[in-house]
């Protein structure tokens, strides 16, 4: 049976602010567990999966992979960079009176140009909507450009089917660009402004707008891959996932590579420090006095044939312009700028969390104890409550003492949290 309050998507071209009003009455009612029919089961889908990754549909602000002025010196050696200009006179309008921004992000969501005028970009710099913002599902929850990347087709959302509610003055259109050599994603065109300003022919344009980014990457030619980049000396982007029990090492340009734990452990301390590593120091740091530099420079053969020429050795450290990012590293950039609802978005597990190794094990409980720290000491509810329902906060005995000092007994996180303690407790007796 139809929701009563069902909006008649008619109306949103002809009356777009009913429409937006009319959705954000059906989207408080999805929200409180009675679905409406307004939204598609995928979009529906979306939205579960940004609140399982600590999306706040009331605020949330997004997750900042880089500054600015780092998004934009990445920008100028991406390959895209030479489809901007074009992209910019057929979709772009930085006249005082435009009200639309033209956004193109990399592979993985990261906003990388904003073209429009003073006005329009005001208004994204009001939501954070900004070059090295990461507008992916993870970073800030459902929205155009994050649909385009999960399901590789156009998307356009508007209003209240944007899960954060900031965003439900904004329409989005997007759709991904892709390497005519190779079919892979290299980045995501979005046309975005409030309400009024989408059209029954925005999809289109956008559409017309990828075609034209990917005729253009045609006509360049294919380029050589990250690994090829690394190997010739070029400057290059290497992310290392560390988070979790699944290590990936990722170029810029190329897909995940999983890597051992082992090698994701070498591949950390190298990360840890700038002067580098010798061979006999990271043998004694991974196996103790029975560690032989032999085994390390093994391991380093097998990570160069896996990732090209990323480290250097005499002593061993990532080689000169290469540029490493993980998601650890993230987490603490987010801890540092005060963003702790971002940092608790990006942690979704410990580090390596199936190392053994001593170092590795320091390095881990340091990041926790960061993040434990900063929330016991926030003084708000829904992030500590957040916390203790996480793995890496559900045996934080004083995250928990601090919830229930701060909530009623009838709250139901003082109840949850109350039982995890007794549970805790009798586990220490026992």
């Amino acid at each position: 049976m139809l929701h009563a309050l069902a909006p008649d998507p008619g109306l949103r071209f002809s009356s777009p602010r009913e429409y937006a009003m009319r959705l954000r009455s059906a989207q408080a009612a999805t929200l409180a567990g009675s679905p409406d029919p307004a939204f598609s089961s995928s979009l529906l889908e979306s939205w579960r999966r940004s609140l399982a990754l600590g999306i706040d549909p009331e605020g949330h602000s997004p997750v900042h992979l880089h500054d600015v002025s780092e998004a934009r010196s990445l920008s100028a050696g991406h390959r895209l960079a030479s489809v901007i200009p074009p992209l910019s006179q057929m979709l772009g309008d930085e006249s005082a009176a435009g009200r639309h921004l033209l956004i193109v992000t990399d592979r993985h969501g990261e906003v990388l140009w904003r073209v429009g005028s003073g006005a329009a970009l005001r208004l994204a710099d009001s939501l954070e909507f900004v070059e090295g913002a990461d507008w992916s599902e993870a970073g800030i929850g459902t929205n155009a450009i994050s649909e385009a990347l999960i399901t590789g087709g156009p998307a356009q959302l508007f209003s209240a089917e944007h899960l954060v509610r900031t965003h439900h003055d904004w329409a989005c259109t997007a759709a991904p660009i892709r390497d005519p050599f190779t079919g892979e994603i290299v980045g995501v065109l979005d046309v975005s402004g409030p309400i009024d300003t989408v059209t029954p022919d925005s999809l289109r344009m956008v559409r017309c707008g990828v075609r034209l980014a990917e005729e253009l990457l045609r006509t360049a030619g294919p380029t050589t891959t990250a690994a090829g980049a690394a190997n010739s000396g070029a400057t290059s982007t290497l992310f290392l996932r560390l988070l979790g029990d699944k290590p990936t090492a990722e170029l810029e340009g190329s897909s995940p590579v999983p890597i051992t734990l082992r090698r994701a452990e070498i591949l950390a301390l190298l990360a840890s420090r700038t002067q580098g590593w010798s061979a006999e120091e990271l043998a004694y740091q991974l196996h103790g006095e029975d560690g032989a530099a032999a085994t390390i420079r093994t391991e380093m053969h097998r990570i160069r044939s896996a990732l090209g020429a990323i480290v250097e050795p005499n002593p061993y450290r990532f080689s000169a312009g290469m540029r490493v990012l993980s998601d650890a590293a993230v987490v603490a950039g987010c801890l540092q700028a005060g963003r702790l609802r971002e940092a608790l978005a990006a942690y979704p597990a410990r580090l390596l969390n199936r190392s053994t190794n001593l170092a590795v094990e320091l390095m881990r409980d340091e990041l926790n104890e960061a993040v434990a720290a900063a929330v016991r000491s926030s003084g708000d509810p829904d992030i500590i409550a957040r916390w203790c329902a996480s793995d890496m906060g559900s045996r934080d005995i004083e995250a928990a003492a601090a919830l229930t000092s701060l909530v009623s007994p009838g709250d139901t996180r003082f109840q949850l949290v109350r039982a995890r303690m007794a549970r805790i407790d009798r586990e220490l007796r026992a």
